[in-house]
């Protein structure tokens, strides 16, 4: 999970992924063209990615196809998302009683 979010946080990557999303079975050339920064750093950037489990390669003759993976994200917002909506729905739910509550005692009607 820490792989992840350190992959995520650098600008680049971010819009490496973006582009696999729009494009799937993209070359490294084709995402290459969209960066001003050197192949190297393109393929840094890309380690890092395929580290994480965020993209998945595929070799075909002599060029790699990349496609985003979203499992790792999809595992990250189940794992954190998910509870903290759940946490604040009934938070939500506790608070419109209360509000409901002492509106009744108040007299006031709702509109």
């Amino acid at each position: 999970m820490d792989q992840v979010f350190s992959a995520l946080s650098h600008r680049a990557r971010r819009r490496m992924l973006d582009l696999l999303m729009e494009g799937p079975g993209m070359t490294v050339r084709a995402l290459a063209s969209h960066f001003e920064i050197s192949r190297i750093m393109v393929l840094k950037h890309l380690a890092m990615l395929e580290g994480a489990g965020l993209v998945v390669s595929q070799k075909a003759g002599r060029e790699r196809r990349l496609y985003f993976n979203p499992v790792p994200i999809q595992v990250i917002y189940d794992r954190w998302t998910t509870a903290y909506t759940a946490f604040w729905a009934s938070r939500m739910v506790d608070m419109k009683s209360r509000v409901e509550e002492r509106a009744q005692k108040k007299g006031i009607r709702r509109a």
